[in-house]
């Protein structure tokens, strides 16, 4: 009961509507109060009365009453745009995993030798998807989910398909992967190659962990909307390293409950290559970008905190060729490109926006994942970007990632386009890329 009538009565109450008006009758049987945001009163049983009211404390109950609206009081419990908080102490599971900045210093990573095991794959999953109860794509282009498989005792050939699968889909869904903790995490991502160390960000608590990658939001944190526009948000990650990250793992482990936010989207390069015209997809094969580290690390030094590598500008194709798929797919970063090079700047900043605009906003290319805990996400940094979605305050947010090297981006000119492939693959015509006419929209 709210402690603003607590001395009036005590018992069980049914709710009703908070906009009805509460009646104080000293000699009624039905005593209404306010509690737990609604306007309630006692069953048929008789009331008690300890001590009436106050004439100021029923006009500070009428005038709390206005400033509410109407709540929920169905089956479901169900309020709009209301989720369930939880609330963390000293006991909380993920101790160790809260992030950490230390003070070292790394030398300059160096170019390694890399082999997919991708090309290891089956073209038909099978040793992967024959533990799986349920398979499913989210669209075409990009996002796999699938049930029934745990990630921490998977074969090496169950490893060998996980890689081709999502090669060839950009990034595939794992829900409640609890036996998949941070050791199991990392031993599996170390399969895949060389695991990477962010300069930057945070790392766990616990020693030794210095190649996983820290999400952590909490309930002190504040709101970071306002600093970056959505379409800064979306990036690949750390595509200025000599060889950007291929196979990424991300876990989470404590997080907001279903419809509180938090969500995660990709986008696919791949289908980012097969929207442009056969003209721009030439024009585009023939520039190099360049992918910079400095504003990540002046970032860092703004907050205090250190740089464990000196930051690096890189120049990588603009399109890349996939080593297991053979698919072509742009390499643009909107968080890290920083100039195409070797055109006038003013050409420079109008292909670095048109690609902004596509990535950002062509719906079609775009899967979003709304998280429970101990979900994972594995995508391939070669062919994805990504953007987190905010919004899901005060819910804490923590996850964990992983992600190894890959090749250093090539392009090869005899690779194929994914859309071309399997509309011939699977017989369905060829997408227009004739904008003139006259359409209505898609609704």
């Amino acid at each position: 009961m709210a402690p603003l009538l607590q001395e009036s009565f005590s018992r069980s109450y049914a709710q009703v509507k908070p906009n009805d008006k509460p009646s104080w009758d000293s000699t009624a049987d039905e005593k209404p109060t306010y509690e737990k945001n609604h306007w309630a009163k006692p069953s048929t049983e008789k009331v008690t009365w300890t001590q009436p009211p106050s004439n100021e404390k029923l006009a500070a109950a009428k005038i709390l009453n206005d400033r509410l609206t109407e709540t929920a009081t169905n089956a479901h419990n169900y309020e709009p745009g209301r989720t369930h908080i939880e609330t963390h102490d000293d006991t909380y599971a993920f101790e160790d995993l809260r992030p950490r900045f230390p003070n070292v210093h790394w030398e300059p990573l160096t170019e390694t030798p890399h082999y997919d095991k991708g090309l290891q794959g089956d073209p038909q999953f099978r040793d992967l998807l024959s533990a799986a109860t349920d398979v499913f794509d989210y669209n075409p282009k990009i996002g796999t989910e699938i049930h029934g498989v745990n990630l921490a005792k998977l074969t090496n050939a169950q490893k060998n398909d996980l890689a081709r699968l999502i090669s060839t889909r950009g990034v595939v869904f794992f829900r409640g992967q609890d036996d998949l903790d941070i050791d199991a995490q990392r031993e599996l991502g170390a399969y895949f190659g060389k695991l990477h160390k962010h300069a930057t960000t945070s790392v766990p608590a616990r020693p030794g962990l210095e190649d996983v990658h820290v999400v952590y939001t909490d309930e002190k944190s504040t709101e970071q909307r306002a600093k970056f526009t959505p379409t800064f948000l979306w990036h690949s990650d750390v595509t200025y390293e000599v060889q950007p990250p291929s196979y990424t793992a991300l876990k989470v482990l404590s997080g907001p409950p279903r419809g509180g936010g938090g969500d995660t989207l990709w986008s696919s390069q791949y289908a980012v290559y097969d929207v442009l015209s056969t003209p721009m997809q030439k024009y585009l094969e023939s520039l190099t970008a360049l992918h910079s580290a400095d504003i990540q690390a002046e970032g860092s030094k703004g907050l205090g905190r250190p740089v464990r590598r000196d930051p690096v500008t890189t120049e990588h194709p603009l399109i890349r060729t996939h080593p297991v798929t053979g698919w072509k797919s742009v390499f643009f970063n909107p968080g890290f490109v920083t100039q195409i090079v070797g055109i006038p700047k003013s050409e420079s900043d109008m292909i670095i926006t048109y690609l902004n605009e596509i990535i950002a906003t062509t719906q079609e290319l775009h899967v979003r994942f709304q998280w429970n805990k101990g979900d994972v996400a594995f995508w391939d940094n070669r062919i994805c970007n990504h953007s987190a979605s905010y919004g899901f305050a005060p819910h804490r947010r923590h996850a964990v990632r992983v992600a190894c090297h890959g090749e250093r981006p090539v392009l090869d000119p005899a690779g194929k386009s994914q859309e071309q492939d399997l509309n011939a693959l699977y017989g369905l015509p060829e997408a227009s890329k004739d904008g003139s006419g006259l359409s209505n929209y898609n609704d």
